[in-house]
């Protein structure tokens, strides 16, 4: 089922204001600029040519009706051929040039929202949120510059030129032509705007929480049937449903009526234009191409209401992705740090607490561990015991309220976040396994590794024989969250991709969970066999199996060390590792039907 990740410590950045939204995506434009512009001005020339068409059309119509010499039309016959071709030259132009920048700014985008929601891990995001953001929102920044900008800007180009245009045909028309595009470039939109404001920011976080609702009602159907909640998650979210819907009705039909207005204002603009035109004694077939003309040039003004429409409506998800982009880069690595992160280091642990609510109890509390080159230690506990929480301090997820963590000495928050995986890390709590073939899932631990290291990667992880078993063998796909392997097999191909990133410092954490004792004690041993010598490795594990050649094992409890040693020395002193070894080994032998 869908579920909140990370502690609650972390925050969530704080929201941007709705007046920096636009700002704050824009400043990723500036690379694309040049390529936004030019589809800007080749919008403006598909507007004036379709405008400049329809007058020249009228123009040629009304004068052929008094049939004059055919070498009086020849011009303007050659040019609405060269109008209409134009158009659609330069509409097509237009769409690509202006697809092609807003495609790669939205790679861009996406990468950018993918990274900083990377970098909150430890902030609580709903993975059906988290897809909204990803997908409708970043699609509201495209429409921004598709839907709003370039039409919009092109219908100011084409107003102000239609404008100039009429002047030298007769200033009073031009006049009544500038009132009606204010009307329908300034009052409607406006209006468009208040009607549409208070709905349309509804609608962003419906879809975010509609999305939320069908991952929860699939991947979540087991849970939640088991649970008898599935009606009353079904309800809420048909409840949202008609909600959005009703909202999205509710815009559709105020978008009608500002639509039937800038019919209304186009039709009152031609005849306004008309009336000045005859009364300042233009001719005939020039009031009909001012007439003709200021239809036209309304209808391209009235862009701008449909602009302004679904600019109103994009600004809560444009507020979503700015919030997200508006993220200050990680602190570079001090100058004095190592650079060098592949080689053995020492970590160290010391007087670590954690906690992940003000006021509750510590997660961890006044931890100490060493964990120099070479060495391993194997964490272990009862659940809630802070065992993760280990994991997750030494990879840098989580930070320390206070003690230290170091690397080499280095304080560890001194190292760039996308540096540090190279020497820390492994197989952690709910490693994902994404929906590709078996080969590209192991590659993402160490990209270019040769079929020989992939085989001795899943050899040790105890995959490989299945792996053989497949009749595409490692192009086999495991679906989507590893659907189409057992727990214990999505286990193993974890384990076996972090064995082939092998970093310094190997975390594993529950590396033989959903396997049988006798496959989870083998695979545990072949995959320490594997680690290279000088590399070092905390084992967090709640079977106690196989733990007899490890350095070190640390029994936490409650957050805190309660004992300490070699597993010969727990299991000959009284205490909580020794209870738990015998009930282990009497229920793997059959004595206990469950162990606690």
């Amino acid at each position: 089922m869908n579920r909140e990740h990370g502690p609650a410590a972390v925050a969530d950045a704080a929201p941007v204001g709705r007046a920096a939204a636009e700002r704050a995506v824009l400043r990723l434009a500036r690379p694309y600029l040049g390529r936004l512009v030019g589809a800007g001005l080749l919008a403006a020339a598909t507007e004036f040519a379709g405008l400049a068409l329809m007058a020249t059309a009228t123009w040629l119509l009304m004068s052929a009706a008094g049939q004059p010499p055919l070498d009086r039309l020849t011009v303007a016959i050659v040019a609405v051929r060269a109008l209409a071709i134009s158009r659609g030259v330069f509409r097509y132009t237009e769409r690509l040039a202006g697809h092609d920048a807003v495609l790669r700014m939205i790679t861009d985008v996406r990468a950018r929202v993918f990274a900083t929601l990377a970098a909150r891990r430890g902030t609580a995001h709903r993975s059906g949120d988290v897809l909204s953001r990803l997908v409708s929102d970043v699609e509201a920044v495209q429409d921004l510059l598709l839907r709003v900008l370039v039409p919009a800007s092109a219908a100011a180009v084409v107003g102000v030129s239609a404008v100039a245009v009429a002047a030298l045909i007769s200033p009073p028309a031009a006049g009544a032509l500038a009132l009606g595009l204010l009307v329908a470039g300034v009052a409607l939109p406006a209006l468009a705007t208040a009607v549409t404001r208070r709905s349309a920011a509804e609608v962003a976080p419906l879809r975010g929480a509609l999305a939320t609702d069908a991952i929860d009602l699939t991947h979540g159907a087991a849970d939640l049937a088991a649970f008898g909640a599935t009606d009353v998650v079904l309800r809420a979210a048909e409840q949202r449903a008609h909600r959005l819907a009703r909202l999205e009705r509710r815009l559709a039909a105020t978008g009608f009526a500002v639509d039937a207005a800038g019919v209304l204002t186009a039709g009152v603009t031609a005849a306004a234009v008309v009336l000045v035109a005859l009364a300042a004694d233009v001719s005939g077939v020039l009031v009909g191409v001012l007439a003709v003309g200021a239809l036209a040039a309304v209808e391209v003004t009235l862009a701008l209401v449909t602009a302004a429409r679904q600019w109103t409506q994009l600004r809560q998800g444009l507020t979503r992705v700015a919030d997200l982009l508006d993220t200050a880069p990680p602190t570079p690595p001090p100058a004095n740090g190592p650079t060098d992160l592949t080689g053995p280091h020492d970590l160290r642990f010391v007087d670590v607490t954690v906690r992940y609510r003000a006021g509750a109890a510590p997660a961890l509390d006044g931890v100490s561990l060493y964990l120099p080159a070479g060495r391993r230690i194997a964490v272990v506990g009862p659940s809630g015991a802070g065992k993760s929480t280990v994991a997750a301090v030494l990879t840098g997820t989580v930070r320390p309220a206070s003690g230290r963590v170091t690397l080499d000495g280095h304080d560890l928050s001194a190292y760039a976040e996308e540096a540090l995986p190279r020497a820390v890390g492994g197989l952690l709590a709910e490693a994902y396994v994404f929906h590709a073939t078996v080969r590209e899932n192991l590659l993402l631990g160490r990209a270019g590794a040769g079929e020989e290291e992939l085989t001795a990667a899943t050899a040790a992880a105890g995959l490989l024989d299945w792996v053989h078993a497949q009749p595409a063998g490692w192009d086999t796909l495991v679906g989507e969250e590893g659907g189409q392997l057992s727990g214990g097999q999505r286990q193993r191909q974890a384990l076996a991709r972090a064995l082939l990133a092998a970093p310094p410092v190997l975390v594993l954490d529950e590396p033989t969970e959903g396997l049988d004792p006798a496959a989870a004690d083998a695979v545990l041993a072949s995959a320490l066999a594997a680690t290279p010598a000088g590399h070092s490795v905390l084992l967090i594990s709640h079977r106690l199996s196989g733990l007899a050649e490890l350095d070190e094992i640390v029994v936490l409890d409650g957050g805190r060390v309660i004992q300490r040693g070699r597993h010969a020395e727990l299991v000959a002193a009284p205490g909580w590792y020794r209870d738990q070894w015998l009930l282990q080994a009497a229920a793997e032998r059959g004595y206990l039907a469950l162990a606690p």
